[in-house]
């Protein structure tokens, strides 16, 4: 986010111990766009909240393990509530999350904070970053600094520049083509020997064929974590 106000430049600090960062603001001049707080009125602004490659990954992982129980059944859910929450409070805003009802239009978020646009495996694709980054969450805000206005962003989109697009034939499955990501055939294929043995243990094929952003590629035990959060059911 360029041009932090005193709240932004405060929480990209707080974030920066974890390994998550501020990844755009989205303003609500209409009431009927924004997202509810908590008492019923809607919120000014968002924040939203994730990660860029692997930055992450050790302090969760060395939360995990200090768990007796490892973080129970949705670790990463866990820690990140656990990490987001805190910093909501200290600059009074309320947390809201992609895995938890009422479901906020994340991706819709993100594609006007960013300038993002989807690949053809339905996650967005960042033209530094590729398909290696997330958002853990967000921070709904009751007022916003006018000062601190929302960038329009225009972000060049990889997929449409990409002529050979490997994703389109690295799945052993078929399950992604320019109509979408079949989780069905995925979920299929990962019960396999050849997807136990294939994607399950390297992340999906599909996913690291993909030539963008390679640098910020998620290490194995990640891939693996992932993937094995994929093959839930749900």
């Amino acid at each position: 986010m360029s041009g932090p106000s005193s709240v932004v430049a405060v929480l990209d600090a707080r974030f920066a111990e974890q390994g998550l960062s501020c990844r755009g603001l989205v303003q609500f001049g209409v009431a009927a766009e924004a997202p509810m707080l908590g008492d019923g009125t809607p919120a000014a602004a968002v924040v939203l909240i994730g990660v860029a490659g692997a930055t992450m990954w050790p302090h969760f992982e060395r939360w995990r393990m200090a768990q007796a129980d490892h973080g129970g059944a949705d670790p990463l859910d866990r820690w990140s509530k656990m990490v987001i929450d805190q910093v909501a409070n200290e600059v009074g805003a309320e947390a809201r999350y992609p895995s938890e009802a009422p479901y906020q239009p994340f991706q819709r978020w993100a594609m006007r904070a960013e300038g993002l646009k989807p690949s053809p495996l339905g996650i967005l694709i960042h033209p530094r970053c590729g398909l290696w980054h997330s958002y853990r969450g967000a921070l709904l805000f009751r007022t916003w600094d006018e000062a601190q206005e929302e960038q329009a962003v225009t972000a060049l989109h990889p997929c449409e520049t990409c002529v050979e697009k490997p994703c389109l034939t690295a799945c052993p499955a078929g399950a992604i083509s320019l109509d979408g990501f079949d989780v069905a055939a995925c979920r299929a294929h990962l019960a396999t020997p050849q997807g136990q043995g294939g994607c399950m243990v390297s992340g999906c094929l599909a996913r690291n064929a993909c030539p963008i952003g390679v640098g910020y590629r998620y290490p194995d035990s990640q891939l693996r974590f992932h993937m094995q959060a994929l093959m839930l059911p749900g």
